[in-house]
């Protein structure tokens, strides 16, 4: 079987920096925008506290970076304590908005690793200073939550996982998230053989004329990481068009298959640039690559692919 996304290198796009204190062990999982003819990225990064923080770097080409020396989003409370994890940023009406994980000591009960994890929402006018805006949900192993690049009807539409499925909620002003009307969306297939465990949403699915692109990740039971796709409703997104059954991209390179937690892609981001579609993507939690494909042959492979 052969992976619908190539590599544009063998190699990472970008390493750790081993003179920084706070990016010195892993850059891994960024969101990347697409703005004013340039890719913005924002990458989760550690220093040997591994605490996370998210970095900023800029691009033409989306291959060769220039960094900005200090990060862009630190930890600023209790809840974040221990880092602000894997961004996912798109722009809506004139503002750029991020999602992103806050990761932090236990409160009540313990939901993921010994501690408690938060989806937040964070909002810029200029890529570089950033608001709080709060939660999305909290009380529950849920993550993975990035909005749709524009309201649906009179909603900002988020996916979002709580584990082990993707959901959709819906907010009038992205404070307000009711629980009585998130959505299931899609779920593990018990009998598929790379997505029967867990299942999360990529970056910002991609607005195309047959309906939202969405790039997802999943792992099975030796919890390998693969990417898949999915086309949901213009005007539904909770009614699923088409899933193929097979993904469409894999860990095969060494720095995918070892590192700080091995045999795993995973990615924040899905930009289309004119025809192509760049998706960046940690491997194994320590470096970030880059793959892409046209958008003529993704939606090919979802629309008449079993």
């Amino acid at each position: 079987m052969e992976s619908i996304l190539k590599r544009v290198s063998e190699s990472p796009i970008l390493l750790p920096d081993p003179l920084s204190d706070w990016e010195c062990a892993h850059v891994f999982n960024p969101g990347v925008i697409y703005h004013r003819g340039l890719f913005h990225m924002f990458y989760r990064a550690q220093g040997m506290d591994l605490v996370s923080r998210i970095g900023y770097a800029v691009s033409e080409d989306g291959i060769h970076w220039n960094r900005l020396r200090s990060p862009v989003l630190v930890p600023a409370s209790s809840n974040e304590a221990w880092g602000v994890e894997d961004p996912r940023v798109v722009e809506i009406e004139g503002v750029f908005y991020m999602t992103y994980t806050a990761f932090g000591p236990p409160k009540g009960r313990a939901i993921l690793a010994g501690g408690s994890i938060t989806p937040m929402l964070a909002q810029s006018e200029n890529l570089i200073t950033w608001k709080r805006i709060g939660p999305i949900i909290q009380g529950e192993d849920n993550k993975d939550h990035v909005l749709f690049p524009r309201r649906i009807g009179q909603y900002y539409v988020a996916l979002h996982r709580p584990r082990p499925a993707i959901w959709l909620a819906f907010s009038r002003d992205l404070r307000n998230w009711p629980r009585e009307k998130m959505r299931f969306l899609f779920g593990p297939r018990e009998d598929n053989w790379w997505d029967n465990v867990c299942v999360g949403a990529n970056g910002a699915p991609v607005e195309t004329e047959h309906g939202w692109l969405l790039f997802y990740h999943a792992y099975d039971k030796e919890r390998v990481y693969r990417f898949g796709v999915a086309l949901l409703d213009l005007e539904d997104p909770s009614r699923v068009i088409f899933r193929p059954k097979d993904p469409i991209f894999w860990p095969e390179t060494i720095w995918e298959l070892y590192g700080n937690v091995p045999n795993v892609v995973f990615s924040c981001a899905n930009i289309l640039v004119n025809d192509t579609v760049y998706v960046f993507y940690g491997g194994a939690d320590h470096v970030i690559g880059l793959a892409t494909a046209s958008l003529k042959d993704i939606l090919d492979y979802v629309r008449y692919h079993e």
